[in-house]
């Protein structure tokens, strides 16, 4: 065998070889790379969520270009794949509308942070603590310890209200008591209520005022400040001790009558 034809069966295997190590050593140099990517997002102080996420599209593309490289060792045309691997991207992302929807709405919860882990919300629909936060849907607990996943995009379309995102809440609540009641004592049993309860805060300070009369009741306003884990707590508290002080006190609390008239 001559040295030429020697060159000519070497120079196939040669490229299987190249093409192999450009594999072998690239998936070592993509793990390298992606874990020194999300080391200094983690040091700017980036949300682990996000650090995942980011981390997970980079690894992707970079093996893909280490899969494109090793091909085009081999000989094969590689424009064309990539051009075939764009036209099956189109196809893909018009078959999968609402995920992409989705994956777009949890990109954007994730970089914005309208709410973190552990906090109480309520949006799309649902009332909950989140528990997970994923690139396609959140998982939140309700109260009766339920497990709801809900799609990223029905959250990120509608209003979100994060109960857990202030530190102290407003507890409103309302009170009638009869006409014929006297007014001042009432205001003032549900004063030294509030006064007494230890969870109240005293700044911003608690309001009891007079805030409608009604058809068979004057309704009063009662609105003390909380801490917000403690909002439920307090709140059920109160009225007990409120109803419980109007009973000792001989305070009504108006309730519909229903009178049936037999002709």
């Amino acid at each position: 065998m001559s040295m030429t034809e020697s060159v000519t069966v070497m120079s196939p295997l040669m490229n299987v070889v190249i093409a192999l190590a450009i594999i072998f050593l690239g998936r070592i140099g993509v793990k390298w790379t992606v874990e020194l990517f999300a080391k200094m997002m983690l040091r700017s102080g980036m949300d682990e969520i996000l650090i995942n996420f980011l981390s997970a599209i980079a690894k992707a593309l970079l093996l893909l270009l280490i899969f494109v490289a090793a091909l085009n060792q081999l000989g094969f045309d590689t424009t064309s794949l990539i051009a075939l691997i764009g036209a099956a991207g189109l196809a893909v992302g018009l078959a999968l509308q609402n995920s992409l929807q989705n994956f777009a709405a949890g990109v954007m919860m994730i970089i914005f942070r309208p709410f973190k882990l552990g906090d109480f919300i309520e949006a799309g629909g649902v009332v909950g603590v989140i528990e997970q936060i994923s690139i396609f849907s959140t998982i939140m607990r309700t109260g009766d310890n339920r497990e709801i996943i809900v799609p990223n995009g029905q959250i990120y379309a509608g209003a979100i209200t994060n109960y857990s995102a202030r530190e102290t809440r407003r507890i409103d609540m309302v009170f009638g008591i009869g006409y014929e009641d006297d007014m001042l004592a009432a205001k003032k049993v549900m004063e030294s209520i509030l006064a007494a309860h230890d969870l109240v805060l005293e700044e911003p300070s608690p309001k009891v005022a007079v805030g409608e009369l009604a058809d068979s009741s004057v309704n009063f306003n009662v609105r003390p400040w909380v801490k917000s884990e403690d909002y439920w707590a307090v709140r059920s508290e109160l009225i007990e001790q409120i109803k419980l002080a109007f009973d000792s006190n001989n305070i009504t609390i108006p309730y519909p009558h229903v009178t049936i008239n037999k002709e």
